[in-house]
């Protein structure tokens, strides 16, 4: 069976919209068979979203496992002068993504494939996940590890996680890297956790 964190662009296609409203944002999100909650926006991410707060000062967001784009097109709504980009191994993904992006009429926006951070130049501001947990532990730590050098000094990454599936050891792994992660926010067992990147 494939799973959303593979690419899995041979399973059935049957494209549906996903009504969502954000803040003050109506968004509708492209969906299909073979991404991660493809029915509805998930909970973690209306957590994570919820709680996140962007300043003017912050220029470039990457979303990391965007799935069909939830995190990195809500906060592109909200935060119209972001630089967004989103990464997802899955090629339907980043194909949603890309339709999303185009039905809400967005620009400095893109998406594309590539395992963690494979794919990605430059540095960045904000970077954000709901990380793929079924991918294992090592794959989790991997987009966790390397957030630290694909960030600015004073940049912060911000996950959502459940204490279930790792919270208290995303957390360790987290202090470990960056020398400091803040619990945001609890909410029905779902974990936000966030660590700055601090000018050395």
């Amino acid at each position: 069976m494939a799973h959303y964190y593979t690419n899995n662009i041979d399973l059935k296609s049957e494209e549906m919209k996903i009504h969502f409203r954000y803040r003050q944002h109506n968004i509708t999100f492209i969906s299909d068979y073979g991404v991660f909650s493809k029915d509805k926006v998930d909970y973690g991410s209306r957590v994570l979203l919820d709680a996140i707060e962007i300043e003017e000062r912050h220029k470039r967001l990457l979303d990391v496992g965007c799935g069909y784009g939830t995190l990195g097109i809500s906060l592109k709504k909200e935060y119209p002068w972001l630089d967004v980009e989103m990464i997802d191994v899955n090629e339907r993904a980043i194909h949603l993504t890309n339709e999303s992006i185009k039905y809400n009429k967005l620009t400095n926006i893109k998406a594309y494939k590539s395992f963690a951070y494979e794919n990605v130049d430059g540095l960045f501001d904000v970077i954000i996940s709901n990380p793929p947990i079924r991918a294992g532990k090592k794959v989790v730590f991997e987009i966790l590890d390397k957030a630290y050098q694909y960030l600015n000094n004073n940049g912060f990454l911000m996950i959502v996680i459940q204490k279930k599936q790792g919270a208290p050891s995303a957390k360790k792994e987290m202090e470990k890297v960056f020398g400091n992660c803040e619990i945001v926010k609890k909410d029905k067992g779902y974990y936000i956790l966030k660590s700055l990147k601090k000018a050395l």
